[in-house]
This record gives C-alpha cells, sequence and structure tokens, in this order.
C-alpha cells in the first residue's frame, strides 16, 4: 500500500517523471538551496531522497528573494536523452507585481550535470514541457500561467502555451492561451498529456489554501478548445473538512511501466479542523482510473491516506539515520538563501562549523541550515560550541518559517561578555525577547533542544559537561508553534498582499555575526526524531 502523504513536510507542488522504472517526483523550494528538490522511487512507495537539482549560484542565485519566493513550481521532463527542468524564479509578488523570470536547464542523468539556465520568458509562472511525440515531428510546448499585473483585470489570465525548441532552447512564434479554467478560477500549474488521440490538460484551480483542487479537461486540437470533464473536479478536498488529507490538488500524472496510472498532488494536514497547517504543503498519490469514454477520474475525487500500490516489484530504501554527524551535508539539509560555500558552512565528521551570518531579517547572506519538519510530534537535537564576545554574536537552535515567524533558542552574550543562554521569537516580524538568561561557562559544549507536540513548542537544554549540572532542563516557555505555517505567515496591509506562506516549518542551525568580527559555530552533531503515539 501506499501511505500518504509519501513526502511529508514542506515539500509542494509535485510533478511526476517516469524514466524506464524509475520514477522522479521534483517539488519546490522556495527560497531554500538546493532548488527544486529530487526524490526517486522505483515502486512509488519507498521514496529516496536525492537532494535538489539548482545547488550552486551558477544554476540558481536567490539573493533577496522575498519569503516564499525563489522556486515555485517547476516541471520535470525527458526528451532526446536529456532531463529538462523549467522553473520560475519568483523576485517580487506583492502589492500587485509580480517579477517571474523563467528558465531551463538540462541533465543526461538525474544527478547532473545540469546545463547553464537559459532564459525564457517572464510572462506567469508555473512551466512545464509538453513533448508531442506522439505527433511525429518531435515538437515541444512550454505551458505556464498568464499574470496579468493591470488593475481591475483578473491577475490569473489563462493557461498559455508557447512552442519550445529544444535544440536551440529558445521559444518560436506567439503564445496563445488554451484555457481560463473553470468557474473555480486561478488556473495554474498546467501539465498537458496525450492519450488515444486527445490532449488532456490538468491543472490546478481554486488557490492555495482550502479551495484548492485539480481540474481535468481535454480536446482532440493541441490548441483547443478544451472540454472540461463533466463530473467536476479531478482532485479536492473543499467540499469535506473532516477528509485527513485537506488542500488538495494541482495534480501532475504518470503511467507506470505496468500501465497504471497514478496522480502526484499537493496536500496538507491541519492540527484542527480547518486550522494551521505547521507542516506545510507535502505530496501525496492517487490512482487514477481511466472511463470507458476516456477520462481520468481520481476515487470520489477526493484524497485518500491509505491507497493501493501499482502491481511492481517492491523497493525498500535505507531508512534515513536519526543522527547526523555531519560527514557530509546530506540531502536531509537545505540552506537558506545562499547555497553550501566554504566561505560560511563547513560540514566535517563530528563537526558542522556555521561562521555567523547575517541578521534573522537579512536575505543576502544568512547562515542557516535546517531540515524539514514531517511529524507534528517529534525532537531535534544539537550540540553546540560556540564562543560569544558581545550580544552581536548568536547561535543555536531553531524552530523556523521565514524572516517574520521564528522561535530560537540560542547563545549570546552579555554586555560584560559572559556567555548566556536565551531565547526569542518573532511572530509576523514582531520580536519577543524571552525572560530567560542562563549563565553558561564559557568554552563548554551545550545541548540544546526543541521538541514538537503538535500546537506547542518546548525548548530544553543540557551543560552535561558542568559538573554541578542535573539536567536536561525544560526552559519555562511554552511557545506556539502554529506561528510556523502558511496560515499565519500570509500578511495583508489595506488589502493589498504583503507576505505569502508557501513553505512549512523547519528545524535548523543558525549563527549571527552582526558585528562582522569573524565568529563561529561548531555543531557537534543534529537528531531528528518523530514521536509517535
Amino acid at each position: 500500500m501506499i501511505h500518504n502523504p509519501v513526502l511529508r513536510g514542506f515539500e509542494p507542488d509535485p510533478v511526476i517523471l517516469r524514466v524506464g522504472d524509475d520514477h522522479y517526483l521534483a517539488t519546490s523550494t522556495f527560497e531554500w538551496y538546493p532548488g527544486v528538490r529530487l526524490h526517486h522511487s522505483r515502486d512509488l512507495v519507498n521514496w529516496r531522497a536525492l537532494g535538489g537539482v539548482l545547488d550552486s549560484r551558477r544554476l540558481l542565485d536567490l539573493t533577496g528573494v522575498p519569503d516564499s519566493g525563489g522556486i515555485w513550481a517547476p516541471g520535470l521532463s525527458y526528451a532526446d536523452g536529456l532531463f529538462h527542468l523549467v522553473f520560475t524564479v519568483v523576485d517580487t509578488y506583492a502589492e500587485g507585481w509580480k517579477d517571474l523570470p523563467n528558465y531551463v536547464t538540462t541533465a543526461p542523468s538525474i544527478e547532473g550535470p545540469w546545463s547553464d539556465p537559459v532564459p525564457l520568458h517572464g510572462r506567469g509562472f508555473d512551466v512545464s514541457l509538453f513533448h508531442d511525440d506522439d505527433a511525429g515531428d518531435g515538437r515541444s510546448w512550454l505551458l505556464n500561467m498568464r499574470f496579468d499585473w493591470r488593475p481591475q483585470r483578473e491577475s490569473f489570465a489563462g493557461i498559455e502555451l508557447q512552442e519550445y525548441d529544444r535544440k536551440t532552447r529558445t521559444l518560436l512564434g506567439e503564445s496563445r492561451t488554451i484555457s481560463v479554467g473553470t468557474a473555480a478560477g486561478v488556473a495554474e500549474g498546467p501539465h498537458l498529456y496525450k492519450k488515444d488521440g486527445w490532449y488532456y490538460l490538468v491543472h490546478a484551480e481554486g488557490g492555495t489554501g482550502y479551495e484548492h483542487g485539480a481540474a481535468v479537461a481535454r480536446s482532440r486540437d493541441l490548441f483547443g478548445p478544451y472540454e472540461p470533464d463533466p463530473a467536476g473536479p479531478l482532485l479536492t478536498s473543499r467540499h469535506d473538512p473532516s477528509l485527513d488529507l485537506q488542500k488538495a490538488g494541482h495534480c501532475s500524472l504518470v503511467e507506470t511501466s505496468a500501465g497504471e496510472w497514478y496522480a502526484a498532488h499537493i496536500t496538507a494536514r491541519p492540527y484542527s479542523e480547518r486550522g494551521r497547517c505547521v507542516l506545510g504543503r507535502e505530496t501525496a498519490l492517487q490512482p487514477v482510473a481511466w472511463t470507458e469514454d476516456g477520462w481520468p477520474r481520481i476515487a470520489g475525487g477526493v484524497p485518500a491516506v491509505t491507497v493501493p500500490a501499482p502491481a511492481l516489484p517492491a523497493a525498500p530504501v535505507p531508512p534515513e539515520p536519526a543522527t547526523d554527524d555531519f560527514a557530509t551535508l546530506g540531502p536531509q539539509w537545505s540552506t537558506l538563501r545562499r547555497p553550501p560555500a566554504a566561505d560560511w558552512i563547513e560540514p566535517a565528521p563530528g563537526r558542522l562549523r556555521l561562521h555567523g551570518g547575517q541578521s534573522p531579517v537579512g536575505r543576502r547572506a544568512p547562515s542557516l541550515a535546517a531540515r524539514r519538519v514531517t511529524a507534528p510530534r517529534c525532537t531535534f537535537e544539537t550540540l553546540l560550541t560556540f564562543a560569544p564576545r558581545t550580544p552581536d554574536h548568536l547561535a543555536g537552535l531553531t524552530a523556523y518559517y521565514n524572516t517574520r515567524n521564528w522561535h530560537y533558542l540560542y547563545v549570546t552574550a552579555e554586555d560584560d561578555g559572559t556567555p548566556v543562554l536565551t531565547a526569542l521569537s518573532c511572530e509576523a516580524g514582531a520580536l519577543t525577547a524571552h525572560p530567560v538568561r542562563i549563565p553558561l561557562r564559557p568554552g563548554l559544549p551545550l545541548l540544546l533542544r526543541a521538541n514538537l507536540d503538535g500546537p506547542a513548542l518546548r525548548f530544553s537544554y543540557d551543560r552535561d559537561h558542568d559538573a554541578d549540572e542535573t539536567g536536561p532542563h525544560t526552559l519555562p516557555l511554552d511557545l506556539d508553534a502554529t506561528v510556523l505555517s502558511d496560515e499565519h505567515a500570509d500578511e495583508f496591509h489595506d488589502g493589498q498582499l504583503r507576505v505569502l506562506g508557501f513553505t512549512g516549518a523547519m528545524l535548523g542551525l543558525w549563527a549571527q555575526d552582526l558585528d562582522g568580527s569573524g565568529v563561529h559555530a561548531d555543531f557537534a552533531y543534529a537528531t531528528y526524531r518523530e514521536v509517535h503515539a
């Protein structure tokens, strides 16, 4: 059986691709490196993280992108013996405007090397490529939603199609709008498929919240007109708040080597009915059956937690070790707005060294390495060695959503240089300095731990190298974990969108050097465990 979600935690906008016996899922990463996360499976049940595609500034520059900007909804396809990745880098999105450069890069293997990205256009986002090999002429087409910036216009202006030349990596001719979607509105995330002489357009609709869904339409002609499925949405949770999997939509389809079809889609697991989703938007799979008259259908049009697996040989993957000693920076880790480089992050066996970076609101050079929260109840622990000299030096453990929403357990120094452990929270940009200041002995390692228990977050510490210590000690703070959610992160002012929440909660290791004196922090290990009742 397939147990959903198959990719837990912040893994939205999945595009699924099969090449031979190998299945790949690519997901959005927004302001985090490496851009476009990849997972691999041979049976659709067991998935192995491969890391990300866009792992250097040659391939992707996220300097200064806004919270939940950066990489939106990539498209992954295969043609001419090459993997083709198309992606949007959202540089701005607020106050009625969007800057949306789109690029294409290719590689002979999913592990690279990936070519220098070639710019395409900036008219919209959620790009994908359709290779019309069945037509016999080998033509390819780029799809995207069309964004219209003009006031009093519908900003989601429909699904566009434009020819793409694979040899020259250029767009040809003019773009054409092939669909404006259904009455649910907000048509985006388009993918095209061809089967039995029909072109099938699958797209997201209804926005990214609880009205989210996926629709399908078909045409005998590539350019339409496209007829929506008379049965209604391919998938949605909008009509049933009791479903375990909410916000279902944004589908892509795949046919297995056994001829079975599946849909990969977004979903979310709120902690209360239609409440906040700390885990962000996750990836799930549903079987797709084709009707006698040629429509793809998901049972009931709703997402199920447990579904039959395809008739493929089982292909288990080794479980991820709970403890990472940083021999390398593995695929479970992401870094904020800048790729890993020796000038700020140094993995080595038994030590991850972070050279202090910008403040928590800095968008050019923060020093944060983090991993996704994948379960409502989990723990995250590290052993920190840090020698701050001033209050401008900070390092520790964070439960993080974006620059405006986080909780931070950290070591810093008093005005006289005495090291102390304290905590700080930020909610919608408002800082709270918690009334906890624990003096430390200079130079001794300090265990730091975060415990997520559904909506509650608690920090604890242990000075296990101190002869007077009887820890671990839980700080007398009950912190609200639900501020680390899409719903809390969305901000509107005077009717204008200012901040989007598209990611999910992360647990990470953070260091600041606000006076530029060159301090660094060493983390001996990191242990992450899901806690199940």
